[in-house]
């Protein structure tokens, strides 16, 4: 079950708009689910609204009443029946901060691996080179809709999740995310640690990447104990990524714990939080970096910022500290 993290998302979220679009079926079959989420929004003082395609006809009287009685802080629209679902939603919001399709499925690249964030350039090469961007057939013709709204300004974010319990939830509040996140105005920020909200969310992530058995672990007295020594990079003020500086000598920084959330990766905020803190610690004075790891993506990474192998004698120390594991090095002029 992933980490629920209200306090820490919540501030990015006052006083904005989060839009939940749900059709008949999956409303009926996700109703305590989407009614639960939704409430706990309106809880957290963010403006809600709820699109249904329920028909008005007698029998379904009890979920109008259900979603008012329950609901009362929501804005809650019914879509017409002689209607296109999505088209009238799409048409229907303006200037909406999040909106989130509740879907059967979750959206799957040809090799069916969920797709957690992307660009609306993103979606629209991905489907040009794959021709089958997803697994929801009858939702393939409304993602160029949603990429033009997106690029036209109208939504910072739409989200597109399979429905269930706490899936709202799981995408808004926790590390990973639930579904896929579309968007292009990805602002990083890389700044040192200056909150314990921060040091909670680097715990998260870097447990995140503990588990795939390429970090050394830390724990979170390690983190609090040595805070000044983190830096994070945020997008919407939360903490997608980090990054430890640790001091070799008068000229020498390794570049340790280095960890992006699961759902920026791909997204080059891996690059940006390597440069930033290149570029942090030259004006420190440091010109020599190095970097330990086994993860393969790491070390693309590094390879693509010029670092090269290093197996010099003037770090055998530290090498030895960590057997086993590739070390990499880039010097600065």
């Amino acid at each position: 079950m992933p980490r629920l993290y209200i306090e820490e998302y919540t501030h990015s979220l006052e006083g904005k708009s989060v839009c939940i679009a749900c059709r008949e079926g999956i409303l009926r079959d996700n109703l305590n689910a989407v009614i639960s989420d939704v409430k706990l929004l309106s809880r957290l003082k963010i403006k809600t609204a709820l699109y249904h395609n329920i028909a008005n006809r007698f029998a379904n009287q009890k979920y109008f009443r259900l979603l008012a009685d329950r609901l009362s802080e929501t804005r809650i629209v019914r879509v017409p029946p002689d209607v296109d679902f999505y088209s009238y939603v799409l048409d229907h919001e303006e200037n909406v901060h999040k909106l989130i399709f509740l879907e059967r499925k979750a959206l799957v690249d040809h090799l069916g691996n969920r797709i957690n964030s992307v660009t609306t350039q993103g979606v629209r090469q991905s489907i040009n080179a794959w021709g089958d961007l997803i697994a929801n057939t009858n939702f393939k013709g409304v993602l160029d809709r949603i990429c033009s709204r997106i690029d036209s300004g109208h939504y910072d974010r739409v989200h597109i999740l399979p429905a269930g319990k706490d899936a709202i939830k799981y995408e808004l509040f926790t590390i990973e995310g639930w579904g896929t996140l579309i968007a292009n105005n990805f602002v990083e920020r890389f700044q040192p640690v200056a909150t314990e909200n921060e040091v909670r969310l680097i715990d998260g992530i870097l447990k995140l990447y503990k588990s795939e058995g390429y970090l050394k672990p830390r724990t979170k007295e390690y983190l609090i104990l040595n805070r000044n020594n983190f830096y994070v990079t945020t997008i919407d003020d939360i903490v997608v990524g980090c990054v430890e500086k640790k001091t070799i000598d008068a000229q020498t920084a390794e570049i340790a714990a280095l960890a992006i959330s699961t759902r920026f990766r791909n997204q080059r905020v891996g690059v940006f939080t390597v440069q930033a803190f290149i570029d942090e610690l030259k004006r420190k004075g440091f010109k020599r970096f190095i970097s330990l790891t086994n993860n393969p993506n790491l070390k693309r990474l590094y390879l693509s910022m010029g670092f090269e192998p290093c197996q010099g004698p003037e770090y055998s120390e530290r090498q030895a500290a960590s057997p086993g594991v590739a070390m990499y090095y880039l010097e600065i002029a």
